[in-house]
């Protein structure tokens, strides 16, 4: 199956079976991704969250009165 990166729209081939391919050919949603612009992304998200001004925006849990 050939498969286009949505951030650097490189064509790469993987395998017809893979989990990967199947979950981009019944769930149109996904998005394909490449090894370099996700290696990409990982070290910058690393650098933010070491400069300290990374803030990540999660609800406290609430808990029931059930």
């Amino acid at each position: 199956m050939r498969v286009k990166c949505v951030l650097c729209d490189k064509i790469e081939k993987i395998e017809d079976v893979s989990p990967l391919a199947k979950r981009l050919r019944n769930r149109p949603i996904h998005t394909y991704m490449c090894g370099d612009c996700k290696k990409r992304i990982a070290e910058r998200t690393e650098e933010r969250k070491a400069s300290g001004n990374f803030i990540t925006y999660r609800q406290a849990a609430q808990e029931d009165t059930w």
